[in-house]
């Protein structure tokens, strides 16, 4: 039995593995969405070495209350030029992370309300935050070396 957090409403569900298959996927109590048996897949990091995917619902568990470790946010968009520039120096830092920093991202189209808290007006805008507060803030496209720089001063 894993305990799975929803997606979309944050809602705890207890998964019994052994039963859920392709066929029969689990679904959360709350809100009928579909859940993956696998607690990593839920919570974003079904791939090691990828960004963490966060949502408007997981932004705070994820990010503001992660820990001491500094988190880098990317604020981007599917329709971003720019941004699907970066996304390949994100993934090698989220690689090259080895648990002194996290890398994650919040696409603004489909999370309105993190985007407009932390005032993102332009993307790609990373943010780096730091014992739960933005600690820097990075509009634009940068070099992998200029991001490492960055995230290495908040270590």
């Amino acid at each position: 039995m894993t305990v799975v957090t929803c997606p979309r409403c944050d809602a705890r569900n207890r998964v019994d593995e052994a039963a859920a298959s392709a066929s029969r996927l689990p679904v959360c109590g709350r809100c009928g969405a579909g859940l993956a048996a696998d607690a990593t897949e839920i919570s974003g990091e079904g791939d090691e070495g990828k960004p963490l995917v966060v949502t408007d619902a997981t932004f705070e568990r994820e990010v503001i209350n992660s820990g001491p470790a500094p988190v880098l946010v990317d604020f981007w968009a599917a329709w971003c030029g720019p941004c699907r520039m970066i996304a390949p120096t994100l993934d090698e830092l989220a690689a090259e992370a080895a648990g002194r920093y996290r890398v994650a991202k919040l696409n603004v189209d489909e999370n309105p309300l993190t985007a407009s808290r932390f005032s993102v007006q332009s993307i790609p805008t990373l943010i780096i935050f730091k014992g739960g507060r933005p600690a820097d803030r990075i509009v634009g496209v940068q070099t992998k070396q200029a991001l490492a720089a960055r995230l290495a001063a908040q270590i």
